[in-house]
This record gives structure tokens, sequence and C-alpha cells, in this order.
């Protein structure tokens, strides 16, 4: 077997078939919750601003939940952070994909003789 083959898996969370996690839209949120603002946060993401909007508002709306707080600007300035439900969603999400990428890398072992 070639060396270097390394196992790779796309990991999302659907609800009614709408996509509401994702690693990407977590790596999202997290970024909010770091840089404090959805403008920020689509900075270190590389993404437009109205694209990571988007992103927020589907899981928001497919969720059923708020999982980020907006303040609006004016003299003290705007900013954005996770709400506690949001906070919870991005642990459950990290633990979830661990597991998910425990069970990739034992299986990619078993098939491909551990590299």
């Amino acid at each position: 077997m070639v060396a270097s083959l390394a196992p790779r898996a796309n990991l999302w969370i659907e609800c009614s078939g709408q996509v509401v996690l994702s690693r990407w839209r977590v790596e999202l949120l997290q970024a909010i919750e770091d840089t404090g603002s959805i403008s920020a946060a689509a900075q270190r993401m590389k993404v437009e601003y109205q694209r990571a909007w988007h992103k927020l508002a589907e899981m928001e709306k497919g969720l059923g939940v708020a999982l980020v707080e907006r303040r609006t600007g004016g003299a003290g300035g705007g900013g954005a952070r996770l709400t506690e439900v949001g906070q919870d969603y991005v642990a459950r999400f990290a633990r979830f994909a661990a597991g998910v990428d425990d069970v990739i890398a034992r299986q990619f072992d078993q098939a491909f003789g551990g590299g």
C-alpha cells in the first residue's frame, strides 16, 4: 500500500433534510466566539460576510434556537458571541466529530493495515 494514504470524511448533521451543523459551520461559530464579531469571523474563515451571516441564519432556523447573541454598533461598537446553547452545540459537535474520527481511523487501519 501507498504510505501516504489518509482517511478523510465530511461530517454534518441535518434536521428535516437541512444541514444545521457541520465541521465548517461549527468552525464559523467558534470563530465568532473567538473574535467577538461575525465580520471578523468571516474574515478569519476567508468568506464574505453575507455568506457567514446566511449560514448562521440557516443554522438558527434549522435548530430553532439562537446560537449567537448580536449587539448592534454604536459608541461602544457592536459584536457577537455565542449563546449558552450555541456553546453547547459547539462542544457536542466537537465530541461527536472526535468520536467519528476515532472510528474512521480504526476502520481505516483495519482495511489498509495502519500506516
